[in-house]
């Protein structure tokens, strides 16, 4: 009867940790655009409704304060 060898979970995890870091290192262009594009999102919806939001907020605490 043949006998596999054990495999040691350290070898395993270290394996895959050392190929994650070498398959992760093209992705920070893509982390880049998409905070560039998250920040382009949020300016220009603050450009379009933010004299909007500023008088509901305006109306609302000026019905609350009295």
């Amino acid at each position: 009867m043949t006998r596999h060898p054990i495999v040691r979970p350290r070898t395993v995890v270290h394996h895959f940790v050392r190929r994650r870091r070498h398959d992760d290192a093209g992705d920070v262009p893509g982390w880049v655009m998409i905070t560039v594009m998250s920040a382009g999102i949020v300016a220009l919806l603050t450009a379009i409704a933010g004299p909007e939001l500023a008088r509901i907020l305006e109306q609302a605490l000026a019905s609350v304060g009295g």
